[in-house]
């Protein structure tokens, strides 16, 4: 494309999103109005929800195509503004937008770790990969790993490992976006949470699977629009409630005094102190139980037949009966299963037993030890986050799909700057939010609790995303009797502001678009994998351009079905599983990405190597420190958490991918001459 059709071509984008802004404002203006006329709330999230899907699967619809260059890289057309805001909303997933600043309410200066590591992953991107992948112009990373380390076998065997990790990560990562999407969707429409996983997973499949990249890279731009809006509104709303200043990350260095100086005050609090006591009482007695196994589990199980024999015979009245029958189905059926469940209720009495934690403290600990062990896991976390974040595939695919080198360092640029929009305002919604809990719900009426508990109470009634319960018994709701899941913080924030509900199905909009923009691009990375590094480049490379399409949207639709029925079974909370994922990329990709680029000794057998020896190790810590995984804390290796298992992982792989390419064979000279093509300035 020529330069006077690209300005033509950035004119007719820019005036589409405009236009689309317009509509967008003018939509949310129509249901406020109705809201005002009597609307009932469920008819607008059903609203939120149809528009959503509709103009999703519009796009998928106008963008559709067959031609290969469209579907896997956009044509190469993309100016490097409209990269940069797909680029955010498809790095935007739903651990940002809806977790992060859960995190960060639950653990304050802590989780920081996060914002840190995933900007400054971005500066990795734009210095050490994206413009040498961009000149090397091909379609995926494990296009580029087989071309660098390519020996006589075409670097087949370096190809189909690059495609396993690619589809280890992405799967991860999608599982947890999925999860998001039915969470979101089970709150707004009321619908079963797995239902909603499926009727999320209908906007996905209609936009990448008529259009792939093409289709993504437009309707990306579109949700980070709607994403930006549902984020700073709530925010900005907040901002001037408590501090008179509407813009968020001014008012929030006002308001962290006063966020320290309530808290000083719930820590010297008589009736939060009789709460923490409660929760101490219990967890010493889950402690004896785990103590008396196995006779504690007998006479516990004996003790509830007994009552529930009794109120049987004694013609008790049905309620009575019926709750002596479900504790006798929820205890425990084995001593095995008293071990995981006693512990974990342990644990949860211990943490809700514990002092509150100042929120910009940094480190906090009880010990000079503790608080050494925070902060190597926050350096650790950073570390593993940065690597993580340029060792992604369905990041670094989007390097493919500018015009040029140059636009290609430009669009990471216009990336940051968008992803700074929401991540600079991410600390100040956390601060926001826990002042207003603090002073508003904190010494409330539990006859009088606000209707947003009950909603997010039953979302999820096995594991509920809010707890609140009276456990002193003084009709008082105290700080430790709030039990909050952070993945529910930034939808629940316009019910906790009191906004309007219609703000609340515009937040749910946004988490909807960042979920479904991050599992687009996840599926694409997934599908093109298979379809071209396996299908296309090994099994047969004498296929049609038709044909390959047509495998790659058959694929992507079976990889998105089972991606969803993962999610169904909720394998985790969104943080934990997108923390993985990271960890699992930069394990595995992140050194041979780089050294590739770098070091022109590096060779396939190293690259392999490499690639295996950062895969093991990461997945071994994680298996055999993550308690949910059957291993034990007590195996961390310098008191590091699983999430951050990339630490040794990465210098692993990077050991062994440098040892072994000095002990083999150097490359061939096709090999080094791409090391220099891709180095050489345009």
């Amino acid at each position: 494309m020529t330069k006077p059709a690209q300005r033509t071509f950035f004119q007719r984008l820019t005036r589409y999103y405009a236009f689309f802004t317009l509509g967008f404002a003018a939509f949310l203006v129509s249901l406020a109005v109705l809201e005002k006329e009597g609307m009932p709330r469920v008819w607008i999230g059903y609203m939120f929800m149809f528009a959503t899907i509709v103009l999703y699967a519009s796009i998928g619809l106008v963008s559709r195509t067959s031609n290969v260059s469209e579907y896997y890289v956009a044509g190469r057309r993309v100016p490097a503004l409209y990269n940069g805001m797909a680029t955010a909303a498809d790095w935007i997933s739903a651990a940002s937008f809806i977790s992060l600043a859960g995190s960060l309410y639950l653990h304050g200066f802590d989780g920081l770790a996060y914002v840190m590591g995933w900007t400054g992953g971005y500066c990795l991107v734009a210095l050490l990969i994206a413009p040498y992948l961009r000149k090397f112009g091909q379609y995926t990373i494990p296009d580029f790993l087989a071309a660098r380390y390519g020996g006589a076998q075409g670097g087949r065997a370096v190809r189909l490992f690059a495609v396993t990790a690619t589809i280890v990560v992405s799967f991860t990562y999608v599982v947890a976006q999925i999860y998001a999407v039915g969470l979101i969707a089970s709150r707004f429409t009321g619908v079963d949470f797995s239902v909603g996983i499926f009727l999320g997973l209908a906007s996905i499949l209609v936009c990448s699977f008529l259009g792939g990249m093409r289709a993504i890279t437009w309707t990306q731009v579109a949700q980070y629009i709607i994403i930006l809006a549902a984020f700073l509104i709530p925010a900005m709303w907040l901002s001037a409630k408590h501090s008179d200043n509407p813009i968020p990350q001014v008012a929030y260095g006002k308001l962290l005094p006063q966020l320290s100086a309530r808290e000083a005050a719930l820590m010297n609090d008589d009736k939060e102190a009789q709460v923490r006591a409660i929760f101490c009482t219990r967890a010493d007695d889950y402690q004896r139980r785990l103590d008396g196994l196995p006779y504690s589990w007998e006479t516990g199980r004996a003790s509830l037949q007994h009552y529930l024999d009794n109120v049987r015979l004694r013609n008790a009245s049905l309620l009575e009966i019926r709750n002596a029958e479900r504790a006798l189905i929820a205890y425990p059926k084995n001593a095995d299963d008293a071990v995981a469940i006693w512990t974990a209720l342990r644990d949860e009495n211990v943490a809700r037993s514990r002092r509150i934690t100042p929120h910009a403290a940094p480190f906090p600990g009880a010990t000079a030890e503790e608080s050494d062990i925070k902060r190597n896991n926050f350096l650790a976390l950073a570390l593993c986050m940065m690597l993580g974040t340029a060792a992604l595939p369905h990041i670094l695919m989007r390097s493919y799909t500018t015009p040029s080198v140059d636009q290609a360092r430009v669009s990471v640029f216009w990336t940051l700057f968008f992803i700074l929009l929401i991540y600079l305002t991410i600390p100040a919604l956390a601060v926001l939010v826990k002042y207003d809990v603090y002073t508003a719900l904190v010494g409330s009426d539990f006859a009088h609790l606000p209707t947003w508990v009950s909603y997010w109470a039953n979302v999820d009634r096995a594991n509920p995303l809010i707890s609140i319960a009276d456990v002193n018994g003084d009709g008082i709701v105290q700080l430790a009797e709030i039990a909050i899941d952070g993945d529910v913080l930034v939808l629940a924030t316009p019910e906790i502001a009191g906004l309007p509900y219609v703000i609340s199905g515009l937040v749910a909009a946004g988490g909807l678009a960042a979920a479904l923009s991050t599992a687009d691009g996840l599926l694409l990375a997934i599908s093109n994998a298979l379809s071209h590094d396996v299908y296309y480049k090994i099994v047969d490379p004498k296929a049609s351009t038709q044909k390959r399409v047509t495998i790659s949207k058959l694929i992507l639709l079976g990889v998105a079905f089972v991606a969803a029925y993962s999610a169904s079974t909720k394998p985790g909370d969104i943080l934990s599983l997108v923390g993985a994922a990271f960890s699992l990329a930069a394990s595995t990709l992140f050194p041979a990405l780089v050294v590739g680029v770098f070091w022109r000794r590096a060779n396939g057998y190293g690259a392999l190597a490499g690639m295996a020896t950062g895969f093991l190790v990461c997945q071994f810590y994680m298996l055999h420190t993550n308690p949910v995984l059957g291993g034990s804390a007590a195996d961390q290796w310098f008191h590091i958490a699983p999430i951050s298992a990339a630490v040794f992982g990465v210098p692993a792989g990077l050991l062994a991918l440098i040892v072994v390419s000095l002990l083999t064979p150097p490359p061939d000279a096709r090999s080094v001459a791409l090391v220099d093509y891709v180095r050489r300035p345009e």
